[in-house]
């Protein structure tokens, strides 16, 4: 079953799914992920793996007659959700980890771009012209036509048809096996993520990147050291991640991960996004809601230093003041004051005249007032 980009109504059960291709959806959560063979996955899809929660979604990045996908088209995520051939990638169970702790009307939607045995300098849109052919083998050379030869652009394309429907929210990477003992790899990485946020029109260093470590020598990783390279991610981008890969389990060839070992790795990427958006994995239910109770999101980003994005639901039409306040419970600025329909809404705004510090943002409506706490840095 397809979904249309232009017009999107997918049924499944009793389940439904839309995004309307002419209006942004703030709770269509979107992730980029790029990187290479671990992230294109090579785990055996299981029973288990054929199954998912309708509310994730992947945007098919290449057209497999195999699995009945056109490239362009989002698709329920069943893996494999690279290309036609691929296995089971952390992509899979990240998107189910959230999907299992956020709220119900958020909805998670997955781009991949993936190329096993790729050099990070492929995904460099100044330089890739040099790497494309790293290796004269079909199986690389195939993985390149597939993405026109240009998986940076390919990934870009996909990127800015998905902002259409939804909010890009994080950057997933797992690559580093080809650059092993690179010791720019950091900086490369960075180059290539600085040119999405440009590319995308998205603020540098607020959408956060999530990084994951190589087969970790626990697992006896032949390629682990590149894991103190990683390590350094963060120290050059601000809002970058590690995620480890202690005790995942691998293939043979210890390089690989099996099944086992990205649906734990997959699980991390998706631990560390919840406690960056302030959910907790282990207890979906206390951050469930429904459209009969008042409720108030952590600003996202938080901290944060300009645009942050602030949700907040509704049982029934009513009139909504938005406040901030400084720890004295003095009234900083009035963010909102105006009707609002019921259900949930977002609005995103702009906190960088504000001085540094830690604040209360407060929703007050005649019936309920709700406050949450932001560090503006």
């Amino acid at each position: 079953m397809k979904i249309k980009i232009t017009h999107l109504l997918l049924t499944l059960g009793l389940i439904t799914f839309s995004v309307q291709s002419q209006a942004q959806d703030p709770n269509f959560h979107i992730y980029l992920c790029f990187g290479q063979s671990n992230m294109e996955g090579q785990g055996t899809i299981g029973s288990q793996d054929q199954t998912v929660d309708n509310r994730f979604q992947v945007l098919q990045a290449v057209d497999c007659s195999n699995i009945n996908r056109q490239a362009t088209e989002w698709y329920p995520a069943i893996p494999p959700l690279c290309r036609c051939w691929n296995g089971l990638s952390p992509a899979d169970y990240f998107g189910r980890t959230l999907i299992a702790s956020l709220p119900s009307h958020i909805n998670v939607g997955v781009v991949n771009v993936a190329v096993g045995g790729c050099r990070i300098e492929l995904f460099d849109k100044d330089i890739y012209e040099d790497y494309l052919d790293t290796y004269k083998e079909d199986w690389f050379q195939n993985a390149l036509d597939s993405y026109d030869r240009n998986p940076y652009n390919h990934l870009l394309s996909l990127a800015k048809q998905a902002q259409e429907v939804g909010v890009i929210k994080g950057i997933l990477l797992h690559q580093g096996e080809s650059n092993a003992g690179d010791a720019q790899w950091p900086t490369k990485v960075k180059k290539i993520y600085d040119d999405l946020l440009s590319d995308l029109d998205m603020e540098a260093n607020v959408i956060p990147l999530l990084a994951g470590e190589m087969v970790h020598e626990d697992q006896g990783g032949s390629l682990a050291s590149m894991n103190k390279i990683v390590a350094q991610l963060p120290e050059i981008i601000p809002n970058a991640h590690i995620i480890s890969s202690s005790g995942c389990s691998d293939k043979d060839d210890n390089i690989h991960f099996d099944a086992a070992g990205y649906r734990e790795l997959g699980k991390r990427y998706g631990e560390k996004m919840l406690s960056l958006l302030e959910y907790d994995a282990n207890a979906p239910i206390l951050h469930s809601e429904s459209n009969t109770t008042y409720s108030l999101s952590t600003v996202y980003p938080n901290p944060v230093d300009s645009y942050g994005q602030i949700d907040f639901s509704l049982p029934k039409a009513t009139h909504v003041k938005l406040k901030l306040y400084n720890t004295a419970g003095q009234e900083v600025t009035q963010i909102l004051n105006k009707p609002c329909t019921s259900g949930h809404h977002s609005i995103s705004y702009d906190f960088a005249s504000v001085p540094r510090g830690v604040y209360y943002y407060r929703l007050e409506t005649n019936e309920k007032m709700l406050s949450k706490k932001v560090l503006i840095q």
